[in-house]
């Protein structure tokens, strides 16, 4: 904050000057405290922030596929729109769409997302599609199938006793 404060001049008495000078001081404590607010703020929603078309996905029990760059994702829900992120797009569209960015970046990877419900021959639609666009870093995606725990070993038959 900024404020003034006498400055100055000795002595005493009743006839003394003041003088005032401003000081250039800025308090950065509430700043630094507001934008750390915000801070965790991003840090909270941002992972909720991910593609937001609404896909019932088929289990699987493979292991996720790391990367260093964030993928398109392309999706098909169960009503057979075709989404790019999360922007709805004709399949002739998309292909149009896909060119441009193949273009920018020719090696970006791209995951469908397909919902268990459609159609296969709908799926192969959508891949050859991507494909065509010139993408060949191409990846299916499934939700992650819970591991199953093993049963309980059956107790062992004592000797003269039937199961």
């Amino acid at each position: 904050m900024a404020g003034i404060v006498p400055s100055g001049g000795g002595g005493s008495g009743r006839f003394r000057r003041r003088r005032w000078a401003p000081i250039s001081e800025i308090n950065v404590t509430p700043l630094v405290d507001v934008m750390l607010v915000l801070l965790i703020i991003f840090m909270i929603t941002a992972p909720l922030m991910q593609v937001g078309v609404p896909v019932d996905l088929p289990k699987t029990s493979a292991q996720q596929v790391g990367g260093k760059d964030e993928p398109l994702v392309v999706s098909v829900n169960a009503k057979d729109e075709v989404f790019l992120g999360e922007t709805k797009y004709e399949v002739a569209e998309l292909g149009a769409k896909l060119k441009a960015v193949h273009e920018e970046k020719p090696d970006q990877r791209v995951f469908i997302r397909g919902d268990k419900a459609i159609n296969y021959g709908r799926m192969m639609e959508v891949m050859g599609v991507v494909i065509d666009s010139g993408f060949r870093q191409l990846g299916l995606l499934g939700e992650q199938s819970q591991p199953a725990t093993p049963a309980a070993p059956a107790p062992a038959a004592r000797p003269g006793q039937r199961r």
